[in-house]
């Protein structure tokens, strides 16, 4: 099994096999539209804009399971994408991305890069621990996605290569992307 393997449906509703971005470096990160983190699609679009020509490719998964901080429609969510943030990289529809119900991209990606916690010495990662343990316990615990803006960085063969939790920002993985880029 690999990252091409899985077929996803943009945000568009039109099936996409990932096997589509064979040879390219890919950010995948489920998102939302009214989350603290929101703001980190500034940051992604950035990314795109200066490495989208060297090969890099971001999917975005929205994802209403925290805490209801994506609630609009696939048009909404694009919509707001685009407007807020000028948003040009891939949309895919909303989906689970943890629990049962969640696609099996996502399973794959958290067996493949495990939870390893929260940089605890960062400011807002000991908040969104402490917010998670008092209101969504159940969160804390196995290698699921915790929250919105987790990111998966997948190299050019297709292998994950990295997870970054929501409190790691997209401009934070600039050198990471850059030596799977020169690869």
């Amino acid at each position: 099994m690999s990252i091409y393997d899985f077929k996803v449906k943009s945000i568009s509703g039109k099936e996409v096999s990932l096997a589509d971005f064979k040879g390219k470096v890919l950010i995948i990160v489920n998102t939302a539209s009214k989350c603290g983190f929101t703001p980190q699609y500034e940051e992604l679009q950035e990314l795109y804009k200066i490495y989208g020509d060297q090969g890099l490719e971001i999917l975005g998964f929205p994802s209403n399971q925290f805490a209801a901080q994506e609630p609009g429609t696939n048009e909404e969510v694009q919509n707001f994408c685009r407007i807020n943030y000028g948003v040009n990289f891939s949309l895919f529809e909303k989906m689970d991305v943890r629990g049962k119900k969640a696609h099996p991209l996502f399973k794959y990606l958290t067996e493949k890069a495990p939870f390893k916690g929260f940089n605890l010495n960062h400011p807002i990662g000991e908040k969104l621990q402490g917010v998670l343990k008092a209101n969504f316990p159940e969160l804390l615990e196995g290698n699921d996605i915790k929250w919105n803006f987790t990111k998966f960085l997948i190299d050019r063969e297709g292998n994950v290569a990295g997870r970054y939790e929501p409190t790691t920002t997209p401009m934070e993985m600039r050198d990471d992307i850059e030596k799977l880029l020169k690869g």
